[in-house]
């Protein structure tokens, strides 16, 4: 298992746009992946559960991946944290 902690640095944090994106990145692994914070943890391939999170930006998150493929998987999901999601604010 791997865990890492994160934090939204898009100016917006985790409106519908990421979430779509990290669930579908997430989606590509077969590795669980999941995303906490406040001790409220949501499955990372749900959009749904992702945006029930209201996340806003600043927030450091905890994800978590266990699988075969869960280093890639969090290297994955921590270049789209790096990269803002591809915002540009």
């Amino acid at each position: 298992m791997q865990t890492k902690q994160l934090t939204v640095l898009n100016k917006l944090g985790l409106h519908a746009r990421p979430c779509a994106l990290l669930a579908k990145t997430a989606g590509f692994f077969k590795s669980s992946i999941t995303l906490t914070h406040n001790n409220h943890s949501v499955d990372a391939k749900s959009i749904l559960g992702l945006m029930t999170m209201a996340v806003p930006a600043g927030t450091t998150l905890t994800v978590t991946a266990d699988g075969p493929d869960e280093d890639s998987a969090i290297k994955d999901i921590t270049a789209l944290f790096d990269n803002k999601f591809g915002e540009q604010a």
